[in-house]
């Protein structure tokens, strides 16, 4: 019987997950430690393969450092694939909208065991940018998507998630702690919408809301990025009940 491993190539495995551990990396990048720590292989190794994707351009180098980062023909592969995706697709005109009401960055990603992966994203007008790779996986804890598909979860299934990924800090308003994230989560349930405040970067504030599928199940979300100081608590309620309309759009063209 033929397996899957017989035609298993190591060094293109080991290649993908290193693309997958610096797509998802914090915006500072990750350094060559960090990397052989996370692919358990000798530095040498991780270093050939780095040197081998630089020269591809799917990986970039910074400098003091140096650290990793993702790379201008990763960014574009992902733009491509998640032009391929059913939901990034059905959400365009919806996401559109948004954006053009609200003049901020719209983005959609789908539930990857309460993992958001982004799939579409349209760019507020303007000069400001947030680069977001699209197919990129974020942590579940520091994104209003994130934290928008946890609270559809049972807390018990919350507590699985965050025990096969950890809390780890990105900035000073990061929770870092299960009962802060908790308490989110229950305000979540509460009000429809979660709330990225500076806890993924600082000075960026996002808000996210879970859209469904025909069966009710939670699959994406919908989330609003933009700068922290232009928005006052009264803007970001509003934010947030657009949010939770555009959602509740992608619900329905999902069959929901």
């Amino acid at each position: 019987m033929v397996t899957k491993e017989r035609y298993k190539v190591g060094s293109v495995a080991r290649a993908l997950r290193l693309v997958d551990l610096i797509a998802a990396a914090p915006q500072s990048g990750l350094t060559l430690s960090d990397l052989t720590k996370e692919l358990g292989v000798s530095k040498s190794t991780v270093f050939a393969l780095l040197q081998t994707l630089m020269e591809a351009g799917y990986v970039r180098q910074t400098k003091p450092g140096p650290r990793y980062l993702p790379g201008i023909s990763l960014v574009r592969l992902g733009d491509l694939a998640g032009g391929h995706l059913p939901v990034g697709e059905i959400a365009q005109p919806i996401i559109h909208r948004l954006s053009r009401l609200t003049g901020l960055t719209i983005r959609v990603s789908i539930n990857d065991g309460g993992h958001p992966v982004f799939v579409a994203r349209v760019d507020a007008p303007g000069n400001i940018r947030f680069l977001t790779l699209l197919g990129s996986r974020e942590l579940p804890h520091v994104s209003s998507a994130g934290k928008a598909m946890l609270a559809q979860m049972n807390d018990a299934e919350i507590a699985q998630v965050i025990e096969q990924t950890g809390l780890p800090k990105r900035t000073k308003n990061t929770r870092t702690d299960i009962n802060a994230l908790m308490n989110d989560i229950r305000r979540i349930r509460a009000v429809g919408y979660a709330i990225d405040d500076e806890e993924d970067c600082e000075g960026i504030f996002c808000v996210g809301a879970a859209f469904f599928d025909h069966s009710g199940r939670c699959v994406g979300a919908v989330s609003a990025t933009g700068i922290k100081r232009e928005l006052s608590q009264r803007a970001v309620d509003q934010l947030g009940r657009q949010v939770i309309e555009a959602a509740h759009e992608v619900t329905i063209a999902l069959g929901g």
